[in-house]
């Protein structure tokens, strides 16, 4: 296509313009009304809607990080320990777990999670550990570690 006049080569933007507004489209395919339809109006409710994807982004971290601090908290008060004492003492036993890994074992493998908090405690009692981090005391049962363990796992052993 020739241009004869400087004045219709500034009006044609050719095709990038329908390629910019389509990508916009899009993205504003599933809006009612005028946010669908008319650029304007779509385009700014595009930018919003990223702008709040790349929060939520950063948001459902920190809400999963809570559910799981949550979730091991009240484990941990069935069972007579603090959330931090677990921790530390999981951590002095070597017993390398995270959140996301305990949370999952206190919701669905309560068991199992009862003979983590009691390697915990007996490994803080060997080391003679306290807790002054929570002033409260926790309510829930003292565990002892050969209570928790199978008989058949400790006959096996002897």
């Amino acid at each position: 296509m020739v241009f004869l006049t400087v004045a219709n080569w500034v009006r044609a933007r050719g095709p990038d313009e329908f390629w910019r507004k389509r990508k916009i489209f899009r993205l504003a395919a599933h809006y009612i009304g005028r946010r669908r339809n008319c650029y304007s109006v779509a385009v700014r409710n595009v930018h919003r809607a990223l702008v709040y994807a790349t929060k939520a982004r950063r948001l459902k971290k920190q809400d999963m990080k809570a559910l799981w601090d949550t979730r091991i908290t009240a484990a941990c008060e069935q069972h007579n320990i603090t959330a931090f004492s677990l921790r530390e003492g999981l951590d002095r036993a070597n017993i390398m777990l995270d959140r996301k890994s305990l949370a999952d074992l206190a919701a669905w493998e309560p068991q199992t999670f009862k003979c983590l908090a009691a390697v915990a405690q007996e490994k803080l009692r060997l080391e003679g550990f306290i807790d002054g981090t929570d002033k409260k005391e926790p309510t829930g049962v003292t565990l002892n570690l050969k209570d928790v363990m199978l008989d058949a796992w400790l006959k096996e052993k002897k």
